[in-house]
């Protein structure tokens, strides 16, 4: 078997690479390295693929590349890449969340339409609903973004499903909840709170800090992408989350007692865009893909602090924590 993942670079991507290699089969990833947060760190995240037997970087730009030449030889398409961030896809920054993650996605369908690939599997999020109507959302409450980030990838699964219904492509839609753990983004929250507690800093949070989250780690994420290549129904669309529900204020909690300090903590006003709650009902995932997730918050915010911790170390910073 030979996989493409698209966002190989990436926190997910990286990882879902790795992971597939470990199980045999081949990985050609591809990355254009954005400058959407400090490329030498996705150069980092790619160190441990680099001389691995059956991997093969390609350092383009979807939109640009190729597309049939990218899918020679596939048989399972990942496609993660794409702009990430919600609070900034507003504004002149939409042209850019157009491009990374409809048009993107699009060129590649489109290169899927010959019928080689056996399965095309779309990493989606839980932002297409928005301020969901009931808790846990199922796949068919009504997806209503409350950004333009969450637009587009709501814009990417509808062309997913026009896809699978024009030409018989075989995808898979996958809408992951907040993930987190190792390699975490920079400008996501569990990564800026770490590296304040560990460095002494101060931790900024966007407005009262009771917006709930449906925390998945990712590892369990990867585990669901990877069976979600190999079982996933055809055309069909599955929450993946941790079921590790929690406030911003649950977390901090966890990451002092986790440090061993108190944190210093304060309180910016709320940004537009950003949902207040989320909670997937991940019945389908669990049905027809066997998902059971494995790691509790605790566990995964105790191994994002350890690789924090051990990256912080390997620049010479001094942690400010025991």
């Amino acid at each position: 078997m030979k996989a493409l993942v698209t966002g190989v670079a990436g926190f997910i991507g990286s990882q879902l690479a790795e992971r597939l290699l470990d199980e045999g089969t081949e990985v050609r990833g591809v990355d254009r390295l954005s400058d959407y947060y400090d490329p030498a760190l996705k150069r980092t995240n790619l160190t441990s693929l680099a001389d691995r037997e059956g991997f093969e970087l390609v350092e383009d730009d979807i939109n640009s590349l190729d597309a049939e030449a990218l899918l020679e030889g596939v048989d399972v398409v990942h496609h993660l890449a794409g702009q990430p961030g919600v609070r900034v896809s507003w504004g002149t920054e939409f042209e850019i969340y157009m491009r990374d993650n409809i048009l993107s996605t699009q060129r590649l369908l489109e290169a899927c339409r010959d019928g080689h690939v056996e399965s095309f599997v779309l990493a989606s999020s839980s932002s297409i609903y928005g301020d969901a109507e009931s808790f846990p959302t199922s796949e068919d409450a009504r997806p209503a973004p409350v950004s333009p980030y969450g637009l587009t990838k709501l814009a990417a699964e509808h062309l997913c499903r026009l896809y699978h219904r024009g030409f018989g492509i075989p995808t898979v839609a996958l809408r992951y909840f907040t993930i987190f753990g190792p390699r975490q983004r920079p400008d996501m929250a569990f990564t800026r709170f770490i590296d304040a507690g560990l460095t002494g800093g101060t931790i900024e949070i966007f407005g009262d800090g009771l917006q709930e989250r449906d925390f998945t780690f990712v590892g369990d994420a990867v585990a669901a992408t990877i069976v979600a290549g190999e079982n996933g129904r055809p055309g069909a669309v599955y929450n993946v989350a941790g079921g590790n529900h929690a406030t911003v204020v649950d977390v901090l909690e966890i990451l002092g007692e986790l440090l061993g300090d108190p944190l210093e903590v304060t309180h910016k006003p709320p940004v537009i865009g950003d949902a207040r709650k989320t909670g997937a009902d991940t019945t389908r995932a669990r049905e027809d893909l066997g998902y059971a997730p494995q790691t509790s918050l605790r566990e995964g915010l105790a191994l994002q602090l350890e690789a924090q911790r051990t990256a912080l170390g390997e620049t010479g910073g001094d942690s400010g924590a025991p």
